[in-house]
């Protein structure tokens, strides 16, 4: 065990050698003695040397506070008194004394007036800057005291109302600091160290951690093994006794990016757990021929950067042996030798269809082992039950009763890509291009991908046609398009792509009838196993270790009477299915296509991917048809753009634009947000062709800023609108954006242009719009942030012994480091809803060194430390870095790295794509559906009621929370679920992830 106390000596000594660079002219306190003299010329300052030399919590010492006036003394020392809670002892003509059982205190008065004018003059200073500064940063000096009650302290202050600031949140605060009447920044604190920030709420019970809040991630993680256990006791962990569980997991069928995240979850979550992890080598056909080759003990090191790697590690094949009743026979035989109690299963249905047959067979194959000698009667009873779990690794996206299979949104992205590269060769030569994705009985990544790129049409299996019809259908969409002036022409093909007769239709097919029948330069793109190919994507790796992590819990969970569970993903909640239900719908969309039943095949589909196919052709429809909706009930809906650029802003503004014209309605942008509104009058109609490539396009065509309607001038902001008769108003952006729609809706009793229906959709990568468990960009900011710390990763890896520590943006939001840590396999993740504490970086330090040490050789990997910008203001990347390489004595090195404004994101993903278009058409359909409500509330301008709950709601967030996409009211939601101070929700809905992250690296947590 090391030594903690020489350990902490020296750590201190050198925080104070670093805050002395960042405070340059700090008093040399170490040399007062036990009571020390402050004037108001040097604030007071007691907090790293005060816990080493003058330790004011022990009732031995004393301070004093000096004024210059008799008002500023008389102030002063009813400040301290009821502040700290002191008591007079004794009071002369020009001295006070205070004190309880552990601190003392003196307010002397010295009259002097140049000295109360320059006292008067910082106390005006620190006031004045209480929203805009860190006092600490205004000062040389601060004093702090330890504290037992915080709150208490709290509620002191704002009885003689008094300002102040409370570190990390007002909800909890663990530091506060005032002003003093003479000028001096005094503090209270919890921590042993007055620089300190520990969390922000009361820690979690010993034992499990179970989210209060909705969250992506619905699990109960264990933390007593993974909290007690070291980096070598991991590597070298026996089995607890004969009832110790081992987990097996395999991957079978085809390859897909994210399985080896998913393994490494469950790798690393079962022995976390106590158990032993095996993996299975090649599949199904490891298991049928078994041995220590394919059936392998897994340590924690074993799978270390596996969440970076793309395919599958441990390997996959079909095997024809294991659908025989002998092959499964012998599977069962090698997994009860190797004495593995649950197996997890990631694959396609074929493979899970096989999974539930194996389990389903269990009893009788022990039976027969038994019989014939193959295992003895001991074996059999331990091993008469077989738990199964099932983790859906496919591109195809084809598995009923989850929204994502793991692997499909990678697919995805490279489908996407590979159509942004096409896109640019087509335009210079006004070509056609025909491109074939994967999908044999699925189409949703020609759908996804159809709408992510604008394409002008799609062929999938589940809308077929005959072949006169899709032919027709496709030569008007694409001639409409080209007479209104587009260049280029997009067809996307799934490979299972057929006409209603069955007959499948080819790339080929396709390139003849464009070519024959519009004359167009047409090229075929065939992309193939590209597809399949390189490293997950961000959503990929952290859905397939959130639902490694669930699927070990669903089989130590299990009894032999559960059905074997299917982990699925539904809008933003890991959730528990039935597989064989889960696969039998599965097997019922193939056989109504085969059946040409194809409205029932449709059917079987889930309702989003019905969804999206009618928001491609409205969309893809814009203004070429005639309107939906008749006259009376066409709208003028405005957009606009309210905070920093996120990826799928313009995504939103094309598609309700788009949408809108399908629909009669007549779509604005308002440009530059608000102050471009009240300054320039910046309306203007979108139209169709202006607006090609906005799809896939990064930043925010319209503009963007974070000035809000009141200060930008909300009376001329409602002149605008009433000018423009806008009928309805949608809102993309940030927190400023739902600060925005909060005043706007609160000046309806003054101004009744803003009676009309409003919407805000969340855009920006903090993610920390209230009302909402996913904001638009978050998934574009993730992705760049990981491909930046893969970069950083492999510099520190060939290096060997390196630690890099990455500054993350998400000002007091740790959604995107915690989500990041999840993704790239961080060591560390530092937020602002936690704060970095002394205890804690020594106790992460001491682990990081740990695990440096046993790495050996190659296995040295190099390791990421993620820090939010705002997790603390002392502690920068730069400071973390070389705070770490001092007290690391030679067992690694660490540097910073701040990869900034990248993590806004280039081009948007197809997640901000596709989920923009969706929710910008969800957000049209709710202003026409809220158009006789608020007819009612503008009838009758005396009557209107601004606190009718039913009006109140007519301006809503549009948010995805838990397994649903809600709409709002944000007089609910500001009102009662934000913490407007720190531009945050109350409830932090990713607070199991971050125990997940922690505990997939080995973190120990003080």
């Amino acid at each position: 065990m090391r030594n903690s106390v020489s350990i902490t000596s020296s750590f201190y000594d050198f925080i104070k050698d670093k805050l002395r660079e960042v405070r340059p002219k700090r008093a040399n306190l170490a040399q007062r003695r036990s009571k020390s003299n402050f004037s108001t010329s040097e604030s007071i300052f007691l907090s790293i040397e005060m816990t080493v030399d003058i330790p004011l919590v022990n009732g031995t010492s004393e301070c004093t506070v000096t004024a210059y006036s008799k008002d500023t003394y008389q102030s002063a020392v009813d400040f301290y008194a009821q502040f700290l809670q002191l008591e007079q002892e004794s009071a002369a003509g020009t001295s006070t004394f205070l004190r309880n059982s552990n601190v003392a205190l003196e307010v002397v008065l010295v009259e002097d007036s140049k000295k109360h004018a320059a006292s008067e003059e910082r106390l005006q200073k620190l006031t004045s800057s209480l929203e805009t500064a860190d006092w600490r940063s205004l000062v040389s000096d601060s004093l702090v005291f330890k504290a037992v009650d915080v709150a208490q302290c709290k509620a002191n202050l704002e009885e003689q109302k008094a300002s102040y600031q409370a570190y990390p949140t007002d909800l909890f605060p663990m530091e506060l600091y005032a002003v003093d009447p003479v000028g001096n920044v005094v503090g209270v604190t919890k921590t042993k160290n007055a620089v300190s920030a520990m969390p922000t709420a009361p820690p979690a019970s010993k034992g499990s951690f179970t989210s209060t809040a909705p969250s992506s991630a619905q699990s109960t993680i264990d933390l007593t093994s993974a909290g007690s256990m070291s980096i070598s006791d991991s590597l070298t962990a026996e089995p607890k006794g004969s009832e110790q569980k081992a987990i097996a997991v395999m991957t079978s069928g085809g390859d897909a990016p994210g399985m080896n995240a998913n393994v490494r979850a469950i790798v690393r979550t079962a022995i976390s757990k106590g158990c032993r992890a095996y993996v299975v080598m090649e599949g199904y056909e490891g298991l049928v021929r078994g041995g220590p080759e394919y059936i392998k003990q897994f340590n924690w090191e074993d799978v270390r950067g596996w969440s970076s790697e793309g395919g599958t590690n441990i390997g996959t094949a079909r095997c024809m042996e294991f659908r025989e009743r002998a092959g499964r026979l012998l599977g069962a035989l090698h997994l009860i030798e190797a004495g593995v109690d649950a197996l997890i299963v990631c694959g396609g249905d074929g493979s899970l269809t096989g999974a539930d047959l194996f389990r389903s067979e269990w009893p009788s194959l022990l039976e027969e082992l038994r019989d014939t000698g193959k295992i003895t009667s001991e074996q059999y009873t331990r091993y008469k039950h077989l738990n199964i779990c099932g983790t859906v690794g496919s591109i195809d996206n084809d598995m009923s009763t989850t929204d994502a299979t793991i692997g499909a949104y990678s697919s995805l992205d490279r489908i996407c890509r590979a159509i942004d590269y096409i896109e640019a060769t087509a335009n210079s030569h006004s070509r056609a291009f025909v491109v074939e994705v994967m999908g044999r009985n699925c189409g949703w990544l020609a759908l996804m991908a159809g709408i992510a790129t604008t394409a002008d049409y799609i062929l999938i299996p589940e809308k077929p046609a005959s072949s006169r019809e899709w032919q027709d259908q496709m030569c008007d969409i694409v001639s409409k398009h080209r007479s209104r002036g587009k260049r280029t022409t997009i067809v996307v093909v799934a490979e299972g792509a057929i006409a209603n007769d069955l007959t499948p239709i080819s790339p080929n097919d396709v390139h003849k009838v464009l070519v024959d029948r519009l004359g167009l330069d047409t090229r075929v793109t065939t992309l193939g196993h590209v597809q399949r190919g390189g490293t997950a994507v961000a959503y990929d790796r952290i859905l397939a270790t959130l639902q490694g992590v669930e699927a070990v819990n669903a089989v130590l969970e299990s009894s032999p009477d559960t059905p074997s569970p299917l982990i699925a993903i539904n809008e933003n909640k890991i959730t528990r299915k039935s597989l064989v239900d889960s696969v039998r719908l599965t097997k019922s969309v193939a056989e109504a296509i085969h059946a040409k039943d194809f409205k029932k095949a449709m059917s079987l589909r889930d309702t989003e991917f019905v969804e999206h196919l009618n928001n491609f052709m409205a969309v893809n429809s814009a203004d070429h048809n005639p309107p939906k909706l008749p006259q009376e009930k066409r709208l003028k809906i405005a957009i606009v753009n309210v905070g920093a650029p996120a990826g799928g802003i313009n995504s939103a503004v094309y598609s309700m634009a788009t949408y809108c014209m399908s629909q009669g309605h007549r779509p604005y942008a308002i440009y530059n947000g608000w102050s471009g509104l009240a300054r320039h009058e910046s309306v203007r109609s979108l139209d169709w062709k202006s607006m090609l490539g906005w799809q896939s396009r990064g930043g925010s065509e319209i503009g963007t800023n974070r000035v809000t309607p009141e200060e930008a001038d909300i009376g001329m902001i409602a002149y605008y609108f009433q000018k423009y008769q806008f009928d309805g108003l949608m809102i993309v952006g940030g927190f400023e954006a739902f600060v925005s729609l909060h005043q706007l809706e609160r000046a309806r009793e003054n101004y009744p242009a803003f009676r009309i229906p409003m919407v805000l959709i969340p855009a920006t990568l903090s993610n920390n719009v209230p009302g909402t468990e996913y904001s638009l960009g978050t998934d574009t900011a993730l992705n760049a942030l990981m491909d930046y710390c893969d970069v950083i990763k492999q510099s520190a890896a060939s290096t060997r012994g390196t630690a890099f520590v990455v500054d993350v943006q998400g000002g007091n939001s740790g959604f995107l480091a915690t989500n990041a840590s999840l993704a790239v396999g961080a060591q560390v993740s530092y937020v602002p809803e936690e704060g970095i504490s002394l205890e804690q970086l020594s106790e992460d330090i001491e682990t990081l060194r740990e695990s440096f040490e046993t790495a050996q050789g190659r296995n040295r990997f190099g390791k990421l430390i993620l820090k939010s910008k705002n997790a603390s203001k002392v502690f920068t990347p730069e400071v973390l870095a070389e705070v770490m390489t001092s007290e690391a004595k030679g067992s690694f090195s660490a540097k910073s790295a701040i990869p900034g404004h990248v993590q806004q994101g280039g081009l948007p993903s197809p997640i901000d794509r596709t989920r923009a278009t969706r929710l910008a058409i969800k957000a049209v359909g709710y202003i026409e559906q809220q158009q006789e409500v608020i007819a009612k509330a503008r009838a009758d301008d005396e009557e209107f009621d601004p606190d009718n709950k039913e009006i109140s709601a007519t301006a809503a967030v549009l948010g995805i929370k838990g397994s649903h996409v809600v709409f709002s009211s944000i007089r609910q939601i500001y009102d009662f679920e934000t913490e407007v101070v720190k531009r945050m929700p109350k409830v932090i809905h990713w607070e199991s992830t971050r125990a997940i992250a922690d505990s997939l690296v080995g973190r120990k947590k003080v």
